[in-house]
């Protein structure tokens, strides 16, 4: 954009959003993201500089020189910049927390990634029988995958597992009472409070025992001729140690069956173990989904994209007749899953069947053993060592599993701690969040923390590029 020539009142030397619109490399980005859009980022611009003459900080010297020096053209660029690096994009996890819910929780399998692709990229098998041309349901394949994996008799799909929570809740107790220990009415992250769900689905909550101990004496005398449901709720996001009591699975159960009152767990995080695969012991006393059904629990609901490292999903899964009823409520069609999202979990469980669960990424995070990762930080550190300006060291850290899953069980670890000798530790992760693809690091005691743990193969070296552009 070519400067006017000087004149004394800055405003006009100031360009027409026209005339700015007809510049090359402006012409360029409105046949990228139309005209309009970057009319307006002009329109602003300008507005911007304005205001700057009027207040007096912009001179008419000044302005010549940002003209002469394309300042208007630069500044669209970066708008231009940041409208492309919006929205759902790709990014490198080197935080450290596994299932980081503002990073899209756990990746897939490549396998995976590419049955959801081709199911999304053309017609595919999805509420017909191929071999009897009957119509079927949509995740039939997907309860019988769940059968086999955990033992239950019957499974269905939503798109979360909030929404599992809540069809449960609607299903059961629409109209009527779920009892609820005060030590499970949870809120974990968006503000998702147990009692607001419930008042959402129209059920009426009914507390009982304390904070810190509840038994199944406290369940028996809240039973009353409204009660629709017994309930608990996973304690996603915190931990209570000490002088504690929860009633057991098992003994819930029971209490159901005698009283005819349907129960159901919300587990939430969804630990599941499957032959072939390594244990998740590091996870602590997370409770198995399998000894969840196996407990009499009716219904047991857990997300898809936590541990069992697929794709967004509520499952839920138990007896015949309790999925059955949740299939049969309207809110289930509402909420259902799409053809991509049951691809994905169909061959995640495919995966842990056929004992290569440990192949998939959340998993093999979670196991990664600290001497493996000190190694590759090792490695990460001499690499930024050789950036100009970079200071990395190695020393040790903690990871988290992330997203509410094993609350106050931390996983070993090393990290490369990073400091610029031209930038504060603000500007480069800022910086480094801008690059494409974004990257995103921790900040502790001054210093960014590069945790490997949470690096997919071939990651490592575009974390040594994303450095390398700040030089």
């Amino acid at each position: 954009m070519s400067p006017k020539e000087i004149h004394p009142n800055p405003y006009r030397l100031l360009p027409s959003v026209d005339e700015a619109l007809r510049s090359p490399a402006v012409a360029a980005w409105c046949a990228e993201l139309g005209g309009e859009l970057v009319a307006g980022f002009l329109a602003e611009e300008l507005d911007a500089w304005r205001t700057e003459i009027r207040s007096g900080t912009l001179t008419t010297e000044a302005l010549q020189t940002r003209l002469a020096a394309d300042s208007l053209g630069r500044a669209i660029g970066r708008r231009v910049a940041q409208e492309r690096g919006r929205g759902v994009q790709r990014a490198i996890n080197a935080t450290g927390v596994v299932l980081h819910t503002g990073l899209g929780r756990s990746p897939v399998h490549p396998e995976v990634a590419a049955a959801m692709a081709k199911a999304a990229e053309g017609y595919c098998v999805l509420e017909v029988d191929r071999f009897s041309g009957e119509r079927n349901q949509r995740d039939d394949r997907l309860s019988t995958l769940l059968q086999r994996l955990l033992g239950c008799e019957a499974a269905i799909a939503v798109n979360n597992n909030a929404a599992a929570a809540f069809l449960t809740m609607h299903t059961f107790a629409n109209g009527r009472e779920a009892i609820v220990s005060r030590g499970e009415l949870v809120e974990i992250g968006g503000s998702f409070r147990v009692p607001d769900v419930m008042r959402a689905a129209g059920v009426r909550l009914v507390e009982v025992g304390a904070t810190n101990r509840t038994r199944r004496a406290d369940y028996e005398r809240a039973i009353g001729p409204d009660t629709g449901l017994l309930m608990k709720v996973h304690s996603s996001n915190f931990k209570m140690v000490g002088f504690i009591e929860e009633v057991p699975m098992q003994e819930l159960a029971e209490l159901g069956r005698e009283r005819e009152v349907p129960t159901a767990f919300d587990l939430g995080s969804g630990r599941i173990e499957a032959p072939g695969a390594a244990e998740l012991s590091m996870l602590g006393g997370e409770t198995l989904v399998r000894d969840a059904v196996a407990s009499g629990l009716e219904v047991v609901s857990f997300s898809g994209d936590k541990l069992l490292g697929g794709p967004q999903a509520g499952i839920l899964v138990g007896a015949t007749d309790r999925i059955a009823a949740m299939r049969a409520n309207p809110l289930y069609r509402a909420t259902r899953l799409d053809k991509t999202a049951l691809a994905g979990l169909e061959a995640t469980l495919g995966l842990l069947l056929s004992g290569r669960g440990d192949e998939i990424p959340a998993r093999r995070m979670l196991l990664a053993e600290a001497a493996t990762l000190k190694e590759a930080a090792e490695t990460l550190a001499k690499g930024l060592n050789a950036l100009d300006e970079i200071n990395a060291e190695v020393c040790a850290g903690e990871s988290e599993p992330g997203s509410g899953s094993a609350p106050g069980e931390y996983l070993p670890t090393h990290v490369v701690r990073v400091t610029s000798e031209k930038r504060t530790v603000d500007e480069m992760a800022a910086e480094l969040r801008a690059g494409d693809p974004p990257l995103f690091t921790r900040i502790h005691e001054g210093a960014l923390m590069l945790d490997p743990r949470t690096l997919l193969p071939g990651e490592g070296d575009e974390v040594l590029s994303a450095f390398g552009d700040l030089q």
